[in-house]
């Protein structure tokens, strides 16, 4: 398992690193982002969703828990911050997402990650200084047998 460590300077530079990270996303896929607030997820996922070929504006769904958008392949953008019962989250039916066609990306994914299925990709984030983030990206599961060491290389630096 290989994992890569990122360290972007601006939201420039975290979209771009999403937008590396989406051209290698397949169906069936799963990103669990785990982040205080204001750590760059929403910014994070707003490349992941370029990569992936949405041409949507991509907010956070904060409200409804879950947006989707058309790509390349369907993709589902959940936001867990609200999410008051674990009940509420398990009546969205989120097998149908996690096992489905798409790709199913999680913002607050630690609420729910003895849910997530052994083959995704963990995405931790933290705010470093003002505009500059530390993204660590963990391959779990089949994920590891792909080669993502080429992801975001051209954007921020290694660690």
């Amino acid at each position: 398992m290989t994992t890569i460590v990122r360290i972007t300077h601006s939201a420039k530079e975290t979209i771009n690193l999403g937008r590396s990270l989406g051209k290698v996303l397949q169906k069936g896929d799963l990103v669990a982002l785990v982040g205080n607030l204001g750590s760059g997820k929403t910014t994070l996922i707003q490349g992941i969703c370029e990569g992936l070929g949405v041409k949507e504006k991509v907010t956070s769904p904060t409200f409804v828990l879950i947006t989707s958008y058309e790509g390349r392949v369907p993709v589902h953008h959940f936001d867990l911050y609200r999410l008051d019962k674990r009940e509420d989250f398990l009546n969205l039916g989120y097998e149908e997402f996690f096992f489905g066609e798409g790709v199913t990306l999680i913002e607050w994914a630690e609420r729910i990650m003895e849910l997530l299925p052994s083959r995704r990709v963990e995405v931790h984030l933290a705010r470093l200084k003002d505009h500059v983030r530390e993204i660590e990206i963990i391959p779990f599961g089949e994920w590891g047998l792909r080669d993502i060491e080429a992801v975001g290389s051209s954007s921020g630096s290694h660690c």
